[in-house]
């Protein structure tokens, strides 16, 4: 019987390389040979935790080939075998209020941290049917309700594997914070995501962009000023509020996007004392610690917006693909490094500082 490689998590800070039967493809479905798996810093956190339903192939970002599709996920989808896509994790269910409002990020199927039934591709356990729900594998399992994008031509699977953070990027600064022509913009955290702000933000015609990181994001730092960025401070050797006003002649930003994956409460005070006196929006994304001091006060005398990022939207990843596309930007400066499947545990790591150095975006290449 064929069978499918694949990098298991099995517990905390734990990875097994197991073999899954390959899946039988049916009409209503199809099976994709995966290239690029981007890692994130949602990875490095989830790795960290322990199992919640069941042993997990990791792997969010998932770029690769169609192998084999089945004539109705054809004729629906409008792919054909050898076409090169993204697929989104989001499997929803194309059946309630949200998906039929086109927000199918917040469908209940795809809900994995209360629906034990729900379909996310990195976060559902492998001991469900097909098995192979994780990009940290020879093939994905790909059912009639995947959510497939097709990646432009000139776009190698490497590039492609930015256009999660990427459209990320696109919800978050635009939709979600409204940045556009002549906005001053604060990012905290230069990790891929934060970086991915900066090029959309410049994109968007950001009259200042100011990036926030700190020592140790030295390398990251460079390249935020490569992609855009007018101004980058170091939190750990100046003071970031008075370099902020300094550079805004006192007035503030406009917009500040949170890139910290919630780290601390250091971020959410910074981005509240540097916003605009009156009017600003701030998007914070990640899952927050315990703050019972939350300066409510001072947000609503500002009348500070505040909105919590929620993944991205079809029309974002379209988007997305299209900036990459028009290399515009020169984006290969953050696809840094390559691991094998073999090596998911150092990549993993890697991406959080804790393995290979200046890791920016890792792609995982399960055939390499």
């Amino acid at each position: 019987m064929e069978t499918v490689k694949a990098a298991v998590k099995t517990g905390a800070s734990q990875i097994e390389i197991r073999d899954f039967p390959m899946p039988e493809i049916d009409d209503d479905s199809a099976l994709m040979k995966m290239e690029v798996a981007g890692i994130c810093g949602t990875d490095v956190k989830m790795y960290k935790e322990p199992l919640r339903d069941g042993p997990v192939i990791m792997g969010h970002e998932n770029i690769g080939y169609i192998a084999k599709a089945g004539r109705e996920f054809t004729r629906r989808k409008g792919f054909k075998e050898g076409d090169l896509v993204f697929v989104e994790h989001y499997v929803p269910c194309f059946k309630c209020e949200w998906c039929h409002k086109g927000e199918y990020r917040l469908c209940e199927n795809t809900d994995w941290r209360s629906n034990p039934d729900g379909r996310r591709y990195g976060y559902t356990t492998c001991n469900n049917p097909h098995h192979l729900w994780g990009g940290f594998a020879e093939y994905v399992y790909l059912p009639w309700n995947a959510v497939v994008h097709k990646v432009p031509d000139g776009v190698t699977p490497e590039l492609a594997g930015l256009v999660t953070p990427m459209a990320n990027g696109i919800e978050w600064s635009l939709f979600d914070g409204g940045v556009g022509y002549d906005s001053v913009v604060l990012i905290q955290g230069p990790g891929q995501q934060g970086l991915s702000q900066t090029v959309i933000c410049k994109q968007a015609g950001a009259a200042v962009i100011i990036v926030t990181g700190t020592s140790k994001d030295a390398a990251r730092m460079e390249v935020a000023k490569q992609l855009g960025a007018d101004y980058i401070i170091d939190v750990n050797t100046e003071d970031p509020l008075a370099r902020i006003m300094e550079i805004t002649g006192g007035r503030g930003v406009d917009v500040v996007l949170d890139c910290t994956a919630g780290a601390g409460t250091f971020p959410i005070l910074l981005g509240i004392e540097a916003l605009k006196r009156k009017g600003g929006t701030m998007v914070v994304q990640g899952e927050m610690v315990d703050f019972p001091n939350f300066p409510i006060g001072k947000m609503t005398v500002k009348f500070i917006t505040l909105k919590s990022a929620r993944g991205h939207s079809y029309r974002a990843c379209e988007y997305a693909l299209q900036q990459l596309a028009s290399k515009r930007f020169p984006l290969e400066k953050v696809t840094t490094h390559k691991f094998a499947l073999k090596d998911v545990d150092l990549a993993i790591r890697s991406v959080g500082n804790a393995g290979v150095p200046d890791v920016i975006h890792a792609s995982l290449m399960p055939w390499l």
